[in-house]
């Protein structure tokens, strides 16, 4: 896939200069480990009284659904929160839907709000054993389906912090 509007970047999500990172949360929207740790840790206090308001509001957010809140102290303006499915061979099926889903809503919740700038974690490759292979051809081709189509985003990261996902997303860029 070749489109200027799509980059890979090793590096930092909470250090990014966008105008929405996405969170790789968990059903709960309070916290965890993982990315999800590093965004509440660097965001500070005003994401997680976001949190709090919305999952007090409509009991947390579903697994391929999406919901924003402020960026607090962080370079972007937005943090958009995606719960990505837990990955098992039993349900591989379900998983990679529910993962095109995370990825897709966070877009479409992202033009909404009038996001130019977006940048993605690897979502469910952690601790949720999605193959990352899977899960970077699902990745690419759900934002390359969405700019298709789409002209309120003018650019899509995918922040990798492991070397294995960065030479992954590289490959399936053709970047080299």
């Amino acid at each position: 896939m070749k489109d200027s509007r799509v980059e890979v970047v090793k590096g930092d999500i909470t250090k990014q200069k966008v105008d929405a990172i996405v969170n790789a949360a968990n059903t709960s929207l309070l916290g965890g480990g993982g990315v999800d740790g590093a965004i509440h840790r660097a965001g500070g206090k005003a994401i997680l009284a976001e949190c709090i308001k919305i999952r007090d509001r409509q009991g947390g957010c579903k697994t391929g659904e999406a919901v924003i809140t402020t960026g607090g102290n962080l370079p972007a303006r937005y943090v958009i929160h995606t719960v990505g499915p837990v990955w098992s061979s039993v349900n591989a099926d379900k998983a990679a839907t529910l993962l095109a889903n995370a990825y897709l809503n966070s877009l479409k919740l992202a033009a909404k709000n009038g996001v130019r700038t977006i940048a993605f974690p690897n979502i469910s490759t952690g601790i949720y054993h999605f193959p990352k292979q899977e899960a970077a051809a699902i990745a690419i081709e759900t934002v390359a389906d969405f700019l298709s189509t789409d002209t309120t985003i003018s650019k899509v990261l995918f922040v990798c912090f492991d070397d294995d996902n960065y030479d992954l997303y590289q490959q399936r860029l053709g970047n080299s």
